[in-house]
């Protein structure tokens, strides 16, 4: 057994672990990272990054058709192992040799092995050949272990192996059926994906899909599925699996009905990765989400964390399960440490530099299918719940003339949320080909708390989507006419 001493501990090597340890050598702490698998994480080797290659054949392949002249020229379907090739390429064919390097380049340690908290500011590691490694921290130990995906409790479900979503990003084979057990973003983008790689697939939600957005994206998404082969099946519940001497796999739902397929995909959440982290030792429940305030402290009751030494960002504090979100976190936790490491004072206010107030009010997210949903803020219906006085502006983005140039045809609508009392922006939601590069302006908007009044002299640029802004402007009404719209809310 070895022993080793640094001023900051980041259990989990992906984008978020990553970022803090990033922030915290910048500022001038000795900094390690443990990690029992790949350096880069969940988003670099089985999530964002391959689900994205994997979907982006397609979606170019879709867009060509929409546009005469591009159209005349796709002679075939995507090619599959072409599409898996890349894929392999993006995923660095599961390799962390360049991850690994930065960190050396950036003055990171890195242990790899299975990390354990053993006592305050101490962690225990593991590694494969069953050496052990004690460190210590002198400031502050960062949990940043994300989570996993959450299997549901079907009888013979375990018996047919499903996929989670790590084995449907690095599938080298694709199933000539897939069934898809879940109605969120991964079950959505992962049918989308399949369907245009040759599977016959089937999607079996308990509620519509995407039903954490604005009504019209689930809609419209599923709409886009169903046309391009997807069997989609709401309101219905997996109750059994069986697989058949020839493989097949048989799906019993709860209206008595069965599905058949090759494979089954499970994508009906998450859950922490704390199982086995020894959060016993620091008065935590193992396998629990960790609760943090905004400067990602770790809160609980136990004397073990008091003097700020316990942090929790990414996926594992349950606040915004997003890559990006994760790595906002991040960044406000390493300057959070380095700042307490100086003594000097931490800003926690809202939008101070040492919190994620973003985690609460406007956190973007994009859905990858096509068409894509992209979405930041609160939507109609959380707005109305959380006591906002609101304005809901609509618009068929149809109707522009950058719509009309990009694709024949095109399908997609724009939602805004004004909050009449403060005549700023709440909510956004996009949905349509090519409408994740609008996203940002409208997460500005909201962070920024532009009022609306001054939105009108943000011009948008011709024939482009972003005239979606003056559209939506305009069902607003220009400032000093008499608005007689009604409000919610």
């Amino acid at each position: 057994m070895s022993s080793q001493n640094y001023e900051v501990i980041v259990i989990g090597g992906g984008a978020v672990g990553e970022n803090v340890a990033d922030r915290t050598i910048q500022g001038g702490l000795r900094t390690v990272i443990v990690e029992s698998d790949l350096v880069g994480g969940e988003c670099s080797y089985w999530a964002c990054m391959p689900s994205k290659a994997l979907l982006r054949s397609g979606a170019a392949l879709a867009a060509a058709r929409r546009v005469p002249g591009a159209a005349e020229a796709v002679t075939g379907p995507v090619d599959a192992r072409a599409a898996l090739k890349q894929r392999d390429s993006i995923a660095s064919h599961w390799k962390d040799d360049g991850q690994a390097k930065w960190l050396d380049s950036a003055g990171i340690a890195l242990v790899r092995g299975h990390a354990r908290l053993t006592g305050v500011k101490e962690v225990t590691v593991t590694a494969a050949d069953g050496a052990v490694t004690v460190l210590k921290a002198t400031h502050a130990v960062v949990l940043s272990t994300g989570s996993a995906a959450l299997l549901p409790d079907v009888d013979g479900l375990t018996a047919v192996h499903p996929w989670t979503s790590r084995d449907a990003t690095s599938a080298q084979q694709i199933p000539s059926r897939l069934a898809v057990i879940g109605g969120g973003v991964v079950a959505a983008e992962m049918a989308a994906a399949y369907a245009s790689l040759g599977s016959a697939v089937t999607v079996i939600a308990r509620s519509p899909l995407l039903g954490g957005q604005e009504p019209f994206a689930g809609e419209l998404v599923t709409t886009a599925l169903e046309e391009n082969g997807v069997t989609v099946l709401v309101g219905r519940s997996t109750t059994k699996a069986h697989r058949e001497e020839d493989g097949t796999v048989t799906l019993t739902l709860d209206d008595g009905s069965t599905v058949a397929a090759d494979q089954v995909l499970v994508a009906i959440g998450r859950t922490p990765r704390t199982h086995d982290l020894g959060l016993d030792t620091v008065g935590l429940d193992a396998g629990d989400w960790l609760d943090v305030d905004d400067t990602l402290l770790v809160q609980g009751d136990s004397p073990a964390l008091t003097g700020d030494w316990l942090y929790a960002t990414g996926d594992v504090n349950h606040r915004a399960l997003l890559t990006h979100q994760g790595k906002y976190q991040a960044r406000a936790a390493g300057d959070a440490i380095v700042t307490r490491a100086a003594g000097g004072p931490v800003d926690d206010a809202p939008w101070g530099a040492h919190v994620a107030t973003a985690d609460h009010a406007a956190v973007p997210q994009v859905t990858f299918t096509d068409p894509e949903v992209a979405s930041v803020g609160l939507t109609a219906a959380s707005a109305v719940k959380a006591g906002f006085r609101i304005r809901i502006l609509d618009y068929n983005l149809a109707n522009l003339g950058g719509a009309a140039v990009l694709a024949v045809g095109y399908v997609g609508k724009a939602r805004a949320i004004v909050d009449l009392d403060r005549e700023v922006l709440i909510g956004v939601t996009f949905v349509g080909q090519d409408v994740a590069e609008l996203l940002h302006s409208a997460t500005v908007a909201i962070v920024g708390e532009v009022p609306i009044n001054r939105l009108w002299h943000a011009v948008p640029s011709y024939p482009t989507l972003s005239e979606v802004w003056l559209r939506l402007l305009e069902a607003y009404g220009r400032p000093g006419f008499t608005d007689t719209a009604e409000e919610s809310g």
